[in-house]
């Protein structure tokens, strides 16, 4: 690992590719679409990227890496996630990954977030990478592990960045409650929060967001889709949501708010991804992105300009909360 004797921000765009997809998430992809999702990322000026061992149990990282490898290191902001040490498995050849993941099983993850766990799993990712330092390091879904990730596992990445190692230290996850207990109880820059602040839901804002406010600490939004429920113009009748089979309730919902979106000339999709922006204290949404076309998709989607008349339609329908979309106040 190379050591900067500075602390600056890591500086995140607004908007980063995520790459549990580049794992095979629920289904294969290649190297050659991983590379080409990233070249028509870069190209379309995307400049954050986000990946973890656990995405394909490694596989995700380096086939970021490689896609990566001959662009200028400074021009890019790269983060990964430790927590979940990989172990060999030569015993789950011709089994499938257990966690979601298309990958023969010959690889298997274990919950590590102690010192030596955090250094080890930090060191291999910059491996697998091919790179010589990332920029952040979540604590990645400690939910049940609050003891010792709130303690050895942020003590070990404070270490690393007041080293200058790492430029911030996070936490991710798609709990806000114990994100808030990170952002108030210790010594973090940035809380990566998947699936709580979206258009569909905003409990985030009942604790994360304001405690982020009140610290100084980042957010940065994940799942802004909800597993896909909110990723179409209308969700399919085997709409995922939370990664499980959505419930009737929340397709009606999903439904109800893409009539307003409708209604003024936008797309569930498009305003699901400019919402989160609209809360002073989200810095950067990850866009979960498995080809160029979806890239495409994405940046067109983020670049959107969605009426007034949306928000404010949304909250008369008692389909958004109105403090979700008055972030001044």
């Amino acid at each position: 690992m190379t050591q900067d004797t500075t602390r600056p921000s890591p500086g995140l765009p607004t908007l980063g590719l995520g790459t549990a997809p580049f794992g095979n998430l629920y289904t294969a992809t290649t190297d050659e679409e991983a590379a080409a999702t990233v070249d028509a990322a870069w190209a379309a000026g995307v400049r954050y990227f986000d990946t973890a061992p656990h995405y394909g149990v490694g596989l995700a990282e380096r086939r970021l890496g490689a896609a990566l490898a001959g662009r200028p290191r400074d021009e890019y902001v790269l983060s990964t996630k430790v927590g979940r040490l990989l172990v060999p498995d030569p015993g789950g050849a011709g089994r499938q990954d257990d966690q979601g993941f298309a990958v023969e099983a010959t690889t298997v993850r274990r919950w590590d977030f102690s010192r030596d766990g955090v250094l080890r799993s930090l060191e291999q990712s910059l491996e697998r990478l091919g790179v010589d330092r990332v920029d952040v390091v979540y604590l990645h879904d400690p939910d049940a592990h609050w003891a010792e990730a709130s303690t050895t596992g942020v003590a070990a990445l404070v270490e690393l960045r007041d080293q200058g190692v790492v430029r911030a230290i996070g936490a991710g996850m798609n709990r806000s409650a114990m994100l808030t207990r990170f952002v108030r109880e210790t010594d973090v820059d940035l809380v990566l929060c998947a699936g709580r602040y979206t258009l569909l839901e905003q409990g985030a804002e009942d604790d994360l967001l304001p405690a982020a406010l009140e610290r100084g600490v980042g957010v940065v939004v994940g799942g802004v889709y909800n597993s896909g429920l909110l990723s179409t113009r209308r969700p399919p009748a085997d709409a995922q949501y939370d990664y499980a089979a959505a419930p009737p309730e929340v397709v009606a919902r999903a439904n109800r708010i893409a009539d307003v979106c409708e209604a003024h000339g936008v797309t569930l999709p498009e305003v699901a991804t400019v919402f989160p922006q609209r809360h002073p204290a989200v810095v950067s949404t990850l866009l979960g992105l498995r080809d160029p076309g979806q890239v495409a998709e994405g940046v067109a989607r983020a670049a959107t300009v969605v009426p007034d008349a949306v928000w404010t339609d949304l909250e008369a329908a008692g389909l958004l909360r109105r403090t979700a979309t008055t972030p001044e106040s």
